[in-house]
């Protein structure tokens, strides 16, 4: 406390007055006045090392570059790229509509720094991935529909593939095309052979309905597990690139670039992106595989769409043709690099399956592996929908033994009744 120190300091003075009038105090005293009348102590002089020896005739000078700058640059940001990110946008000059008195420019006027603030920001819109975007309405509504449709196309080639199916499915149609012509108050037409139609002879634009070109056969019949995974992966960018524009809402910001793929396609899509997947190492191979769907712009190298924003999902699966045709034609004529071999991995690439915004997928439950009748349980676990079949045992299931022969036959013991009596 204060009044503990005023203590100590009374008491510290003291002892100066007490020393100064010792013989000690009084020697000291002596020895500094004879230092002050002689020469003064020169002092020593220190080695210095080679290295830190300044040639003072040498003249330091800045290059453009350094005079340039108006701070020193660090290796170490003062912030992440990641928090930055979220704020870059909201930086600003003080102005006096803020309160302040005085707003004064040092370095530079006040519209040269507002222009280097400006481009600033701008720059860091070409490099910086916006972290708090989400898939707005327009994207949720077209990844809904596309997910029923590309189901129902597949399900339609398997359909067609199946010839009892492919039966069932044209009388289908020409039952159909029967009621169709009853409500107008046509003739129904007459029940003829189906119409014999080769689809490579049909140009792929012409065709109206890609579910059915005429015979009941639909434009996708011949698509391999490539072909349907370079559709998705064309439909699915396509979705992409135009709703990030609608939901950033940043005429700067109309696209991204290849390394902020994986991040927002797996935001919108809740899948991975992998080029893997489609047996390339580039992205500048890949984008050869969907060239008439997305670009890398020359200027920006952003990825932007090819097709217009209403572009039905019908088109992609005539674009989807068009690059089967040209392989096909390719591959007859000796090029071995037109055949395409993609992993069957659970990723993009994995028939195309369509997974709703904001959905995780599950893993069916577990379910304990049962051991047979009489063998102990080891505790092993099995998926859901196990159907294999133990060594010795049919496939209906595990049978249990049959009863011990040596039961007497004569009487046979039952559980006992609540009055605890034996019935025989």
């Amino acid at each position: 406390t204060l009044k503990a120190f005023e203590e100590k300091l009374k008491e510290w003075q003291a002892q100066q007055v007490a020393f100064k009038g010792s013989e000690a105090g009084k020697a000291s005293a002596a020895k500094k006045a004879e230092k002050k009348e002689g020469e003064e102590e020169v002092p020593e002089e220190k080695e210095v090392a080679p290295d830190e020896i300044v040639d003072e005739d040498v003249v330091v000078e800045l290059t453009d570059e350094e005079k340039a700058l108006h701070y020193r640059k660090s290796a170490q940001p003062d912030i992440l790229d990641q928090t930055l990110s979220k704020c870059f946008m909201d930086f600003s000059l003080p102005t006096t509509e803020e309160g302040f008195d005085q707003v004064t420019f040092e370095w530079a006027s006040q519209d040269t720094a507002e222009t280097v603030v400006k481009d600033w920001i701008f720059a860091k819109k070409m490099t910086q991935r916006v972290e708090n975007v989400q898939p707005g309405q327009w994207f949720k509504d077209a990844w809904t529909e596309w997910a029923r449709t590309i189901a129902g196309w597949k399900r339609l080639q398997a359909e067609w593939k199946d010839p009892n199916k492919k039966k069932a499915l044209l009388a289908k149609k020409a039952e159909a095309k029967k009621k169709e012509a009853e409500e107008k108050g046509e003739e129904a037409p007459k029940e003829d052979a189906p119409m014999e139609i080769n689809a490579d002879d049909l140009q792929v634009s012409s065709v109206e309905n890609v579910a059915d070109i005429g015979s009941g056969e639909p434009l996708f019949a011949d698509f391999t597990y490539e072909d349907w995974a370079l559709l998705s992966a064309r439909y699915e960018l396509h979705v992409l690139l135009h709703s990030f524009k609608k939901d950033v809402e940043d005429p700067d910001r109309q696209s991204f670039s290849e390394k902020d793929l994986g991040f927002y396609y797996q935001k919108y899509t809740k899948k991975n992106w992998a080029l893997r997947s489609f047996a390339v190492d580039t992205m500048e191979k890949f984008i050869d595989l969907v060239k008439d769907t997305v670009r890398l712009a020359p200027q920006t190298a952003f990825l932007e769409p090819l097709q217009g924003e209403e572009t039905m999902p019908s088109a992609f699966v005539k674009l989807a043709e068009e690059h089967r045709r040209e392989r096909t034609r390719r591959a007859d004529a000796g090029d071995e690099s037109a055949e395409l071999k993609f992993p069957r991995t659970s990723g993009i690439a994995a028939a195309g399956a369509a997974v709703a915004p904001g959905s995780v997928g599950r893993l069916a439950p577990q379910q304990p592996l049962r051991a047979p009748y009489g063998v102990p349980n080891g505790g092993g676990m099995r998926p859901a929908g196990y159907a294999g079949v133990v060594p010795g045992a049919g496939t209906g299931g595990f049978k249990r033994p049959a009863p011990p022969t040596n039961t007497p036959t004569s009487y046979v013991a039952k559980r006992p009744t609540f009055g605890g009596a034996w019935k025989r």
